[in-house]
């Protein structure tokens, strides 16, 4: 993904709030080391107002203004899909093994297999070539 990529996506928002002028975004102890690769055009190290109200990255996960607090079952959960929910620095998923892996000494996921710990469900899209067997269970 690239630089100007990362930067539109948090055209939107506002760092100019009052969360800021009380809190130090260099001393988040949630925060993890990120490698200086992993830190460029990330977007902003503190924490911001997204385009719908909601405070992102205050680590207390609650707004009256976001949709989780609105929910019912005429809600679009697309509602909340973009980057502008996920803080670029102190989301709670860099806390998880792969993710500090990744982006703290640069070892890339495994990935083999894909969130199942016992399946493989891209086995057949990614080998390459057809085998005998899918050769007749294609043919049934």
């Amino acid at each position: 993904m690239s630089e100007d990529i990362r930067n539109d996506t948090y055209d939107k928002v506002s760092t100019d709030i009052e969360y800021n002028r009380n809190n130090d975004p260099e001393l988040d102890p949630f925060e993890i080391e990120f490698r200086p690769e992993f830190r460029q055009g990330r977007g902003p190290k503190e924490a911001f107002v997204n385009e719908h109200g909601v405070l992102i990255g205050d680590h207390i996960y609650e707004s009256d203004n976001s949709p989780l607090n609105r929910w019912s079952k005429d809600t679009d959960p697309s509602v909340m899909s973009g980057d502008e929910w996920v803080h670029p620095y102190k989301d709670v998923g860099f806390q998880t093994s792969e993710n500090r892996d990744l982006f703290e000494q640069a070892i890339p996921p495994k990935g083999h297999p894909f969130q199942h710990p016992d399946k493989d469900v891209a086995y057949k899209s990614f080998r390459g070539t057809e085998t005998e067997q899918d050769e007749e269970e294609r043919k049934e």
